[in-house]
């Protein structure tokens, strides 16, 4: 099935021969080559990948990444970039990217990530509410109250607290939620869930006085209806 896809790099031959294979390979494929027009493309139609460099003029990729999952645009986003450290993986993913892929890189990989990215079932279905006790979740809408009070979240606070919902009364690995969250399918030997739950416990039980997140030692994490 053809996937639309919008590809922002500034690179033109870089752009060229990405467009070019993903257009060969059966996908309806747009570009722009800075980061102003990436993101307005992207806000004004629903792709369902979009390829996203980091360094680009006018706004870089991560801003871009930042605003997209604020206004919650469902697109998936595949880094594809030459800043390809731990450090630079994590932020990319951090602010709501679903795939990264460092330059050089061989298109098949490239190829293969986004096909697997549109092949995602959609997550956040229209009008879905997750709750535990007196936390509810608009997902489509990404509103969170505890009782009648808004809770301000993160991307990715809000992509783990949605995890933890979905599996409620469950213990979710913290290699589910470095899956799951950011992505990774090895282990960054990072703090990353743990400062991530630690964010979300501040904002979503700290000023409530009950706790709903609790931690399974040496298993992981879980949320219950009791506190």
């Amino acid at each position: 099935m053809p996937l639309r896809i919008l590809v922002v790099e500034d690179d033109p031959e870089s752009g060229r021969f990405i467009c070019r294979g993903l257009r060969e390979a059966g996908h309806v494929v747009d570009a722009a080559i800075d980061g102003k027009d990436g993101l307005a493309l992207a806000m004004q139609e629903d792709y369902d990948v979009v390829v996203l460099d980091r360094m680009l003029p006018g706004l870089d990729g991560l801003s871009i990444a930042k605003t997209l999952r604020s206004c919650g645009k469902p697109s998936a986003i595949l880094f594809l970039t030459a800043l390809n450290g731990v450090n630079d993986r994590v932020q990319g993913l951090d602010v709501g990217g679903d795939d990264y892929l460092g330059k050089p890189f061989a298109f098949s990989e490239l190829l293969s990530r986004v096909h697997a990215l549109g092949r995602r079932p959609p997550l956040r279905p229209d009008g879905e509410i997750l709750s535990a006790g007196d936390l509810t979740m608009d997902v489509e809408s990404r509103l969170v109250k505890r009782g009648n009070e808004r809770v301000d979240l993160q991307p990715k606070e809000f992509d783990l607290l949605e995890v933890l919902l979905r599996n409620k009364g469950r213990i979710v690995t913290r290699t589910m939620l470095l899956e799951r969250v950011w992505g990774f399918h090895f282990d960054p030997k990072t703090s990353l869930v743990e400062t991530h739950i630690s964010r979300l416990r501040a904002k979503v039980d700290r000023p409530f006085g009950k706790t709903l997140i609790q931690t399974s030692r040496g298993s992981g994490y879980t949320i219950n209806d009791v506190a």
